[in-house]
């Protein structure tokens, strides 16, 4: 059994745990005022409390999307993306209003530019690679990967700034295909195992996934950071309002 690393009377407030799997972690005689917990959380227990239910049924009762994301109904999975669609249309409109605010970030989280340069890549990769079996190299603007040896193999280009126009005109056209796509998908084509191409490209670890669980990658992330980037945005005007 590998070995557990153990604080004890440790101060740690303040810490910050980024990109960590602390799965099976024990908090016991903790104080744990003002922290903030954000990422894939199951079966947490709170002072002997299974919490994820609670915290699940809230995040469903803030965001309905998430239900629809979740639904094996195509037309569930329809308006859950043209829900998407709506709601990164409004927060560029809102990005507009304050040139320049898409390229700050907080908390050394990615700016607007980036989250959406970000969904280039999950929609080059999640949909166009696992849903329709594509082995066109991906959008150069995109932000992808950076493990080897799959880096070099997308066509994408860190060198590039582009702005949020381009940007922007770029998933639009990637919400027009997967939207045409959705509207003529059936129930069993989800269902089926995703083509994924025998190659060494991003990611390599959908094989043996169906063309549903893809999608489901795809709408996720296209919630998930629209939240992230909301909540960042709220974070940069409040500190402008200082």
């Amino acid at each position: 059994m590998r070995s557990m690393t153990r604080y004890v009377d440790e101060d740690l407030r303040g810490a910050e745990f980024r990109e960590c799997d602390l799965t099976g972690a024990r908090l016991i005689g903790v104080v744990m005022q003002d922290a903030v917990i954000d990422g894939l959380v199951t079966n947490l227990v709170v002072n002997g409390v299974e919490v994820t239910g609670y915290v699940e049924a809230e995040l469903d009762r803030r965001h309905p999307v998430r239900v629809l994301i979740r639904s094996e109904d195509p037309a569930d999975l329809r308006e859950a993306s043209r829900q998407l669609h709506a709601a990164w249309a409004a927060t560029i409109e809102r990005i507009r209003a304050t040139p320049g605010i898409e390229r700050r970030s907080v908390n050394d989280e990615w700016s607007a530019a980036q989250t959406m340069r970000h969904l280039v890549f999950v929609h080059d990769s999640w949909f166009r690679r696992c849903c329709l079996g594509s082995t066109e190299l991906f959008t150069p603007m995109g932000i992808g990967t950076t493990v080897e040896p799959y880096r070099g193999a997308h066509g994408l280009d860190p060198a590039l700034d582009p702005p949020l126009d381009e940007i922007v005109s770029v998933r639009e056209a990637q919400a027009a295909e997967l939207e045409a796509w959705l509207d003529d998908v059936t129930v069993e084509q989800l269902a089926a195992r995703a083509p994924v191409p025998d190659d060494d490209v991003w990611p390599p670890y959908a094989r043996g996934r169906s063309v549903r669980q893809c999608l489901g990658t795809v709408l996720n992330e296209t919630f998930e950071h629209h939240r992230f980037c909301v909540r960042d945005l709220d974070l940069i005007e409040a500190q402008d309002a200082e």
